[in-house]
């Protein structure tokens, strides 16, 4: 192929001679500048540093091809001087100086050569993309070369990516930006919204568009048709409605064989109409494009908690890909773009596509990182920090599965990662193999992994099964056998079924290139265990965070790990097992839908995370504990029956804990001595804040329950308890001796009696006594040190306040006399003296 002048050209001096001075560099340059296919080739004739030189791309076809055009413009054979690695595909040799490669591939590059010993440069293009691997890869590569190896080269390639963050992160670094020629592009909008099949539009969009330039020949005017589409559906029904057209339709997506894939970027004598995934959004330029059909939409990764994994979800594009998208048509001319959106929605749209590190599951990436040496990968140097409740959510599931405990990454967890899909599907190919069935585990995995293949129309209420799972996976087999499409799960789409054959052809071999494990196998070649069994096991190995017990025998309602409810959907056939795992659990409603589900028998649950304890509970009711013997696994409780109560801390534990929830019915105690503390306590605390008293509010009140509830069985053995120790035991010898002298319990009167004097916070002090015994008492008692005076409540002799007085010398020089009329009158009995001041205070009448 002829070498075409692109606008990267006169910019590849700088980019070398600023790569020869600097560990790091970022290029961005638009999409056509011809970075991808020039930059790296350039590096390697310059010699900018010792070692291969890793190019890496996110899409599959653009590796393939950015690395075939390389090779091309060199004049090499594709595999020598310039090779290519993608997932289950690898072309290059011991010669390959320049090897582009996906991203999964760079980062199991890092696992086995941590410190990428034969590498001297290293090229992360379309780095704008975000994806989850692409992330990973640039902070491992930057911690390689920040700890061992600073003569490790980076360059971070990207279109759209705002620089500054990047530049700083990669600090010292230069940047070098490339502009390019733009051809102008008319872009078109729908006037209105279409509401039918994306398929149908498109393929309107098309027609119209061969219609529009039919006769102009390979002018502009009738270049190449780009389709943006989101899926292979997609793509196949759209080419199906186009059966007929003047032109040769094509498709591209990157499970496309090769030589398929080839055939849109090779000239034609005949107009193309190129049906493409987002594949072709970036990258290698298709030549010829003059005109961009984009309906709007991609599917892209993002965590689906109804399975657990990550799954492709139908989203609408950014508006950067729509600009991406756009720009194709503008390459090499003028063009046109009709977007099959409102101008409207538009204007709706995100401006970028959140970074998958927010939206995918961090499963795969963090076991990938602890078996790389990293301890803790919260504190790993991310780019783009993911959030720290999506790092714990996979520790926790690394832990289920074993694959990590807490001495590290576990002898299983290195297996794992050696199987290029999620540790879930991973554990469940490899255990598969141990029982003989790694042919049906590999179909089971592509299904898990993969858009499912059975459509929901036509599905029948299915007979008992005990498993959802192994009913498609015999009835996938079924159709390879024999190209029956219809089975009690539904009708099977053919093309997705032949997806589903492909993917797990894919991981049965990537399973046989892993080292040699032991094969649950007779000599005759036999399994040991029926496939049945050995897929009921495995799916409970890769999903042992979704065991679900049914409520009640043979009933549709259950409780999985987690506490959730969830119900079994009336398409499940699994309708006997007590246990089963909710493979997919659809996560609205009360009790969340179970659609596939794969019964469990008891004694297949390993007993690593089996616990069986005693539980003491509180019982509402009666107001008493109990205890009862669970058997759990995880949270889940798989059977219990009644138990003796320990002797230990468990048992005022468990009580303390409902006590706090019960505050009321434990509080006030029964202790009148410990009521009165608390009291005297508060007030003492406003009077003298030098103190330092406590507050003794509930909060604090209630830290002293674990004491008080030691050997006690209930909550009135609680209310009886002795309250007043504990709370005495919080108190200093200081702050104990202050309230016994500054806030007395009791005050001795003139009788010689001594009176309880009653406390409450922001009232003053109650002293209620008869008048008969503070005869005498010239002056008002006061406490606190002589600041506080308590108030009287002078009594008659029924015990009933006559008088309230904080000035006793007062009450005796005015009020008494009119006091001592009335009640001479109604106790004559008692001693009424006429002169207060001299006579004698007395308990009781004297007779």
């Amino acid at each position: 192929m002829p070498r075409i002048p692109l606008p990267i050209d006169n910019r590849l001096p700088a980019i070398v001679a600023a790569l020869r001075q600097s560990p790091c560099l970022v290029l961005r340059a638009p999409p056509g500048a011809g970075k991808t296919t020039r930059v790296p080739p350039a590096l390697l004739e310059a010699g900018v540093a010792g070692g291969q030189i890793c190019v890496l791309q996110p899409r599959r076809v653009a590796a393939r091809t950015t690395a075939a055009r390389m090779a091309d413009e060199r004049g090499s054979r594709l595999g020598d001087e310039i090779g290519y690695q993608i997932r289950f595909e690898r072309r290059f040799s011991a010669r390959t100086r320049l090897l582009v490669m996906t991203e999964g591939v760079l980062t199991r590059r890092l696992l086995d050569d941590p410190f990428l010993e034969n590498v001297g440069v290293v090229v992360l293009d379309e780095f704008h993309e975000r994806h989850l691997e692409t992330d990973l890869a640039l902070a491992m590569v930057r911690r390689v070369q920040q700890t061992v190896r600073p003569d490790l080269k980076l360059v971070v390639m990207s279109a759209t990516i705002a620089t500054d963050v990047l530049v700083n992160y990669l600090a010292p670094c230069p940047i070098i930006e490339c502009d390019v020629r733009t051809h102008p592009i008319e872009i078109e909008y729908l006037a209105a919204s279409d509401d039918r099949p994306l398929p149908v539009q498109c393929a309107a969009a098309v027609r119209a568009e061969v219609a529009r330039s039919r006769g102009s020949g390979r002018d502009t005017g009738a270049g190449d048709v780009l389709v943006f589409l989101p899926g292979v559906r997609e793509i196949q029904k759209t080419a199906g409605l186009l059966a007929g057209i003047d032109a040769l339709v094509l498709p591209l997506y990157g499970d496309l064989p090769p030589e398929q894939q080839d055939r849109a970027f090779q000239p034609s004598s005949q107009r193309k109409v190129i049906l493409a995934t987002n594949v072709a959004e970036t990258s290698i330029t298709i030549p010829g494009v003059t005109a961009v059909i984009d309906c709007g939409w991609a599917r892209v990764p993002e965590f689906d908690a109804n399975t657990g994994l990550n799954r492709l979800v139908l989203k609408p594009i950014s508006q950067a890909s729509a600009a991406q998208r756009a720009g194709r048509a503008g390459r090499t001319g003028p063009g046109r773009c009709l977007r099959l959106w409102t101008a409207a929605s538009q204007r709706a749209r995100p401006e970028f596509e959140t970074p998958e590190i927010h939206r995918v599951d961090l499963t795969g990436v963090v076991l990938e990182l602890r078996c790389w040496g990293e301890a803790d990968v919260r504190n790993f140097p991310w780019f783009d920090p993911p959030r720290p409740e999506a790092i714990d959510r996979a520790e926790a599931l690394l832990h289920a599965l074993d694959a990590v405990d807490d001495d590290g990454v576990t002898d299983l967890g290195r297996q794992l990662v050696q199987l290029p899909v999620h540790p879930r599907l991973a554990r469940l190919m490899m255990e598969a193999a141990s029982l003989g069935h790694e042919t049906e585990a590999s179909i089971a995995a592509a299904l898990l992994s993969e858009r499912d293949p059975f459509l929901r129309e036509g599905r029948k209420p299915a007979a008992a099964s005990p498993s959802d799972v192994l009913d498609r996976v015999e009835s996938l087999q079924a159709f390879y056998r024999t190209g029956r499409t219809e089975f009690a799960a539904g009708r099977l789409h053919p093309g997705g079924a032949q997806r589903i054959r492909q993917a797990a052809e894919q991981l049965q071999r990537a399973l046989d290139s892993t080292k040699p494990r032991d094969r649950g196998t007779h000599s005759d070649g036999s399994p040991w265990v029926s496939v049945e069994e050995a897929l009921g096991r495995t799916l409970l190995f890769a999903f042992p965070d979704r065991l679900a017990r049914r409520r009640e025998p043979r009933g549709r309602k259950a409780r999985m790990v987690g506490g959730r409810g969830v119900k079994l959907a009336d398409e499940s056939a699994v309708a006997e097992p007590e246990l089963f795992v909710a493979v997919d659990v659809d996560g609205a409603g009360d009790d969340a839908l179970v659609r596939l589900a794969s019964g469990v028998e008891r004694e297949w649950l390993p007993a690593t995370h089996l616990t069986t304890r005693i539980d003491v509970e509180f019982d509402a009711a009666t107001g008493r504990l109990q205890a009862r013997r669970r058997t759990r696994w995880f949270d889940l409780v798989l059977d219990e029956t009644p138990a003796a109560l320990p002797d230990d801390e468990s048992v005022s534990a468990a009580l303390a804990e409902a006590a706090r929830t019960n505050w009321s019915r434990v509080f006030p105690p029964d202790d009148a001595a410990a009521a009165n503390l608390i009291a005297r306590v508060r007030c003492l605390r406003e009077w003298m804040p030098e103190l330092n008293l406590p507050i003794w509010d509930d909060a604090e009140l209630q830290e002293l329950l674990p004491q008080v509830c030691a050997g006690c069985r209930s909550f009135e053995e609680v209310r009886r308890a002795d309250w007043t120790a504990a709370l005495r035991s919080v108190l200093t010898p200081r702050q104990l001796a202050a309230i016994e002298r500054e806030a007395p319990e009791r005050l001795q009167v003139p009788s010689g009696s001594r009176i309880a004097v009653q406390y409450e916070p922001g009232r003053p002090p109650v002293l209620a006594v008869r008048i008969q015994e503070v005869f005498g008492w010239s002056d008002t008692p006061r406490i606190v040190g002589g600041r506080v005076p308590v108030l009287l409540h002078l009594l008659a002799p029924n015990h009933r306040p006559q008088q309230i007085t904080d000035d006793l010398r007062s009450f005796w020089n005015t009020a008494y006399q009119q006091v001592r009329g009335e009640l001479r009158r109604r106790y004559p009995k008692h001693a009424w003296p006429e002169d207060p001041w001299t006579a004698m205070a007395e308990r009781r009448p004297k007779r």
